[in-house]
């Protein structure tokens, strides 16, 4: 019993402590996913939370789990680890059988599970950390005295340090699908031996005989036959069987009116960058002077310098107001674009699809630097 209450303790200890630190150093994202949840579980009124959740919750995971693998008052750790999965644990049941959001955040852009699979684990911490409390007083700490408290103490303000970092940088480790040397057209693929989705379609077809409507499948619906049957309608796709799905699936450059330009922007071996700005009405001015001259060196050099936003309309108006950009707009979902840089704005730099650089607009590089980077990059 004394071995398999060790092995609970590290095991509940090292999955809280990287639940909280990939959670942790990324907390825009826990943030963004945290906005996402509340609405779709009708709760949008406390998405004012989410700021606070983005730090809170990882923190809480971070510091439970060092406390329990450091043994470190592995009474109150294992209580609010306790208390902790006795809420998260049902509430993960609702989102396997509701599925408001196919993605639990869980292990943020680390490791993706299905709300199942996180279900599933949960139930498994549980046992771990109650048979934790239960034999809390037979576990004696491997570091005896006050180093423990020492190394936890440290513990402690380096992942604080991350967390504040990457709060106004770009997170310091990239788990997401557009690293820095990704080439984002390959990334949109389907390789070759992987099977794409496959969906059953339904198909409305009123006989002109009778004038009534009947249902068909892929496999008979008469589109053939005009002479009977006239098409009425496609029903909604069911999926049947889930495929591959590429680790860029939903990344797409608009015009206004809508035309999709994506393919122009990754045919070019020239330099192309992007300034990403998910929202243009939160979007900071901080470095405003130095993406406009950016943008006029970059068309004076001949490379293409464009703005990917999701804002429209009144708004965008307001913004170019507010800002005299020298640079045109084009148009992607909010979602993809907060997922390729943190920052609002932040700047993507591009060759032939690939990701050469990217930056939190706190740290964009001066035109100099820019002009070095590429200049290296063409030799």
């Amino acid at each position: 019993m004394k071995t398999l209450t060790n092995i609970s303790r590290w095991t509940f200890g090292l999955v809280f402590i990287f639940s909280g630190f990939v959670k942790g150093i990324d907390p825009w994202g826990l943030e963004y996913k945290l906005a996402d949840y509340l609405p779709s579980m009708g709760l949008g009124s406390l998405r004012f939370l989410a700021p606070a959740g983005s730090y809170l919750l990882p923190m809480a995971e971070f510091l439970i789990g060092a406390a329990m693998l450091l043994c470190v008052r592995i009474r109150l750790s294992s209580l609010l680890g306790l208390i902790f999965m006795a809420f998260f644990t049902p509430f993960t049941l609702y989102v396997a059988i509701k599925n408001p959001v196919t993605d639990c955040g869980c292990f943020g852009d680390a490791l993706v599970i299905t709300n199942w699979e996180t279900f599933y684990k949960n139930i498994l911490l549980s046992a771990m950390v109650l048979l934790v409390f239960i034999r809390r007083k037979n576990i004696q700490p491997v570091i005896l005295g006050k180093w423990r408290y020492y190394r936890m103490a440290i513990i402690t303000t380096i992942y604080i340090g991350f967390v504040t970092w990457s709060y106004r940088h770009d997170p310091v480790f990239d788990f997401r699908p557009y690293k820095v040397g990704v080439n984002i057209p390959k990334s949109m693929k389907i390789p070759e031996g992987e099977k794409a989705d496959i969906y059953a379609n339904s198909f409305f077809y009123r006989n002109k005989q009778t004038n009534k409507v009947q249902k068909f499948t892929d496999a008979d619906y008469p589109w053939k036959d005009t002479v009977n049957w006239k098409f009425e309608s496609m029903g909604e796709a069911v999926l049947v069987k889930k495929g591959y799905t590429p680790p860029i699936h939903d990344f797409q450059i608009r015009t206004a009116p809508g035309d999709d330009v994506t393919s122009f922007f990754f045919a070019d071996d020239k330099p192309t960058f992007f300034l990403i700005a998910a929202n243009l009405t939160k979007s900071s001015l901080k470095k405003q002077e130095l993406i406009n001259g950016m943008a006029t060196w970059a068309r004076f050099s001949g490379y293409k310098f464009v703005c990917l936003t999701s804002t429209t309309g009144a708004r965008l108006e307001e913004f170019k107001n507010l800002a005299h950009p020298t640079y045109e707009f084009l148009f992607g979902d909010e979602v993809t674009l907060k997922t390729i840089v943190r920052g609002n704005p932040g700047l993507l730099y591009l060759r032939s699809g690939t990701i050469m650089g990217k930056w939190h607009y706190n740290d964009i590089p001066t035109i100099k630097e820019m002009a070095s980077l590429v200049s290296n990059v063409t030799k």
